[in-house]
């Protein structure tokens, strides 16, 4: 697949350098950063490299969602990690999704809120997302993928958010990866701190959700399970897509 000789000016060399990377790799057009990631991952590719497109054609989300990546709308990349902490597999999203939003809030027009397990929003309208994928061998992680999108601007006729205008791709991109490899690096279940700020910007606390199950959201435990109120009892949900119910 043909590299990208320039990604808005910067090659890929200058982006590893200034972003301390072991390599940035660097696309025009391809399906998904994600599955050239697990490529170069199986290859041998060391934790910190970063695979950056300027536009996918088969961009996905949890669950086989599409992912629209337009060409120059947004940063879209992979990064490669190689983690030891199996427990910090199951917040990584979460924790990459924090992470995110407090290095972005100074390019977004309001404070980037969240919602779980892997979304990024500037008000009521969705500025991008996290999805995570990890490779074993013999019940050990051998390296995970860690995938982000992020509109810079927001598609055309799509009910979505982009950065504040002016922000150039490079901003973001220059916020986002360093705020990623800080939060792959940690260890262990959501800290308390983690906790307090994930609700802060919560913006499910509190509302009645649909799915994955029917009730009043009440936010996140320590080990990134959503927390709803069934009638009288909390209930907590480990995976699936949360559906708020329409706001009258």
């Amino acid at each position: 697949m043909p590299r990208m000789a320039r990604y808005d000016g910067r090659s890929g060399d200058d982006l590893a350098a200034d972003l301390g990377l072991s390599l940035v790799a660097t696309f025009d057009v391809i399906g998904s950063t994600l599955d050239v990631a697990h490529e170069l991952a199986a290859a041998g590719a060391m934790g910190g490299t970063l695979v950056l497109a300027d536009a996918q054609t088969s961009g996905r989300g949890r669950m086989g969602r599409v992912w629209r990546s337009y060409p120059g709308a947004g940063v879209w990349l992979t990064l490669i990690e190689r983690p030891t902490d199996v427990r910090a597999l199951d917040v990584l999203s979460l924790r990459v999704g924090l992470a995110l939003a407090l290095a972005l809030d100074d390019l977004a027009d309001s404070p980037v809120r969240l919602k779980w397990p892997n979304d990024l929003y500037v008000g009521d309208r969705k500025l991008g997302g996290i999805l995570v994928e990890a490779r074993w061998r013999e019940q050990h992680p051998e390296w995970v993928a860690i995938g982000v999108g992020i509109n810079v601007r927001p598609p055309e006729a799509e009910r979505a958010a982009g950065l504040r205008a002016g922000v150039s791709r490079l901003e973001a991109l220059m916020r986002a990866v360093p705020a990623i490899r800080t939060a792959a690096a940690r260890s262990g279940p959501l800290s308390h701190e983690e906790l307090g700020a994930f609700a802060a910007r919560d913006m499910a606390a509190g509302r009645r959700c649909v799915e994955p199950v029917r009730g009043r959201v009440r936010g996140i435990d320590a080990n990134g399970a959503l927390v709803v109120d069934v009638g009288c009892r909390a209930t907590l949900v480990q995976a699936g897509s949360l559906v708020l119910q329409e706001e009258q």
